[in-house]
């Protein structure tokens, strides 16, 4: 009877204790930092375990860009949310910190921007220092902000670094030193994912210049573009236009720059990510240097899947740092929430749901770092086709783990995910926000369809070889 009695005193006791305690320190991932841990609130390799992957650059980098995102960003999401629109002088702030060159990815852009400022002499950037960055700006819980600020950089300038000429290196070098804003043109109201059919054309005419008086050869730009990130407050667009035949060997890629005449870009009102400048873009006779195509004519198709994978992976990288943070809110809440005399934490229910969120999220991110190790052992050409087939994959369980986050996390905050503001402030946003993962990139039913048509073509290769 004693015995029963002092397990039922400390079963009572562990109850008004809860379940999971704030960890402060690496001691186990051999890093000496100090973060305010509660679960699975972190990546894995920061306080818990020890990695393969990462380093003390890797780790001071973290640190450096996260000093950045608390001080200056997060006490301004709201006000930019609500504005739907983030000043010029946040994309100057970020290349002074190092971000915008970060989200290009490796290697670092020495040339154009000098060294990376979260660096020391000889340590190198690599992919998943570009992975911290990410998290990092994802860490703050607004889809809004992080395309606002990023995405236009990262799939806009690489088609300028890699197949640019030296004066569009030029123009890539604005942009990552945060003096202008790109934005790349591909998706219109008839193709989303199904690229090769784009009808925005760009027909080679001799014109006349009106400013000189002197005919010139130009390509005339007719067409209309949708969901445009960074659109309306771009200075440079990247736009998809066919140049030749139809399907995908007849696309060009051409350096527009608002200046030009007959472009026009409207606010897009949508579902979420409010602060990224979504946009409707329409050109009409908008006349383009032929210096302007990027790389070769009907080349356009190639540059757009060269860094495609690139793009899917950071998607990716954002999806999941989003839904470890509607894990972390939602067991912050819990801790604090009381309902039925206990802490919410305190019903078997919730601390399932808190479970499986971290199951899901902690398997996505080790799939995260495994691809992202890949980057760092292949050229960008082995990438396009290497690591497609695994990216479509991961885009896929990246995102249905986000949406399934979100609607846990809702769940756990109730009413209070209903409102905007307040305790649930990043979860209600986040739940809104889902959907521009699972679909721009390539929709979570393409990336599907994507994936085993590239095992059948892989599988169909080796059975010809041994014939």
């Amino acid at each position: 009877t004693q015995q029963r009695s002092e397990e039922g005193q400390r079963t009572a006791a562990s109850r008004e204790q809860p379940v999971l305690e704030p960890e402060s320190g690496g001691k186990m991932s051999g890093f000496d930092v100090d973060v305010d841990q509660i679960g699975w609130g972190e990546p894995s390799h920061l306080t818990r375990y020890h990695s393969p992957y990462y380093n003390e650059s890797h780790v001071k980098w973290r640190m450096h860009l996260r000093k950045w995102c608390e001080e200056k960003l997060q006490p301004n999401i709201p006000k930019w949310e609500q504005e739907k629109v983030i000043p010029h002088s946040v994309f100057r702030d970020a290349f002074r910190v190092g971000f915008l060159p970060a989200i290009v990815g490796a290697p670092w852009p020495e040339e154009l921007c000098g060294p990376c400022p979260g660096l020391a002499p000889g340590e190198k950037f690599d992919a998943f220092h570009e992975l911290i960055a990410w998290e990092e700006i994802c860490r703050l819980g607004s889809g809004g902000l992080a395309w606002g600020i990023c995405e236009g950089i990262q799939i806009g300038v690489p088609p300028l670094l890699n197949f640019g000429t030296p004066e569009m290196r030029k123009v890539a070098q604005q942009c990552l030193m945060g003096e202008k804003v790109i934005c790349l043109c591909i998706s219109e109201p008839y193709a989303g994912s199904d690229v090769a059919n784009i009808r925005c054309t760009a027909q080679k005419k001799r014109v006349l210049n009106k400013k000189t008086g002197v005919e010139e050869e130009v390509y005339v730009v007719n067409g209309e573009k949708k969901w445009i990130t960074n659109g309306t407050y771009a200075d440079y667009f990247i736009v998809a236009a066919r140049t030749g035949p139809k399907g995908n060997k007849g696309i060009s890629l051409l350096l527009v720059d608002r200046s030009m005449a007959g472009l026009e870009t409207k606010r897009m009102d949508c579902m979420g990510m409010f602060a990224s400048g979504t946009a409707y873009i329409t050109l009409e006779d908008v006349h383009v240097p032929c210096s302007k195509v990027i790389g070769e004519v009907n080349k356009g198709f190639y540059y757009i899947m060269y860094n495609f994978n690139h793009e899917r992976w950071g998607f990716v990288a954002q999806s999941t740092e989003f839904a470890r943070v509607c894990l972390d809110e939602a067991t912050r809440y819990a801790l604090r929430r009381r309902t039925f005399g206990k802490t919410l934490v305190e019903h078997p229910v919730i601390r399932a749901k808190i479970g499986e969120m971290a199951r899901q999220i902690e398997s996505t991110h080790a799939m995260l770092e495994l691809l992202t190790y890949q980057m760092t052992q292949m050229s960008k050409e082995d990438q396009m086709t290497k690591l497609a087939a695994d990216c479509a994959l991961i885009k896929v369980q990246a995102t249905k783990m986000f949406e399934f986050c979100a609607r846990e996390a809702a769940q756990i905050f109730g009413g209070a995910s209903y409102v905007r503001g307040g305790q649930g402030e990043k979860v209600e946003r986040l739940y809104r926000e889902v959907r521009a993962f699972a679909i721009p990139g390539g929709s979570e039913e393409i990336m599907l369809d994507l994936a085993v048509k590239m095992a059948q073509k892989k599988y169909g290769q080796v059975l010809k070889s041994r014939l």
